[in-house]
């Protein structure tokens, strides 16, 4: 499977804003099938019980030596963890941003393509390639770049590129950088 290309749309220091952009280009995607995945460095523990609790299958991370991250078992024995949940149901997004507070978070939705779009030369687009992010407190796709505002990036195909434009042009915003291989 290869990756799908990033290019971000929307930079806010408004979580709402971020959200309705969101919303606002799920409106134009095929979602009959439609899931979310979460990723989150969460360095408080009191943020832990929560997401336990509402995430039961998540992966949890934590940086070992060397700066490689390894799965643990028990989070709270960590300063910083990294949890991962991939197919969770879309009413979990406002939960979980509400139980990770400030930490670097991205939010994935996933869903079964974009739409034609025969003004710009571009056909169906199927599920790859098929992402809105939302990165909350981070500027870009792996937690690298903390951030006190959020961004939202649309996902395409790199042979599709146009798309992230044209995806932009619908929802009233423009593109804001270059196109960047993302991460999953």
């Amino acid at each position: 499977m290869s990756n799908s290309y990033a290019q971000p749309v929307l930079r806010t220091a408004d979580l709402s804003e971020s959200l309705r952009i969101v919303e606002r280009l799920l409106a134009i995607a095929d979602t009959s099938e439609l899931e979310v995945g979460f990723e989150a460095l969460v360095s408080s523990a009191a943020y832990l019980p929560t997401l336990e609790q509402m995430l039961p299958t998540a992966e949890w991370w934590a940086a070992g030596a060397g700066g490689s991250w390894g799965l643990v078992d028990s989070p709270p024995a960590h300063s910083v963890v990294r949890l991962r949940s991939w197919a969770n149901p879309p009413v979990l997004v406002e939960p979980f941003l509400e139980a990770v507070g400030d930490s670097p978070t991205i939010v994935r939705w996933d869903f079964t393509g974009w739409p034609e779009a025969p003004e710009a030369g571009l056909g169906r687009g199927g599920t790859r390639g098929a992402f809105v992010t939302l990165c909350a407190y981070a500027n870009d796709l792996e937690l690298e770049e903390p951030a006190a505002d959020h961004s939202v990036f649309v996902h395409v195909k790199e042979i599709d590129a146009e798309r992230g434009l044209w995806l932009a042009n619908q929802v009233g915003l423009r593109v804001l950088g270059d196109l960047v291989m993302a991460p999953y």
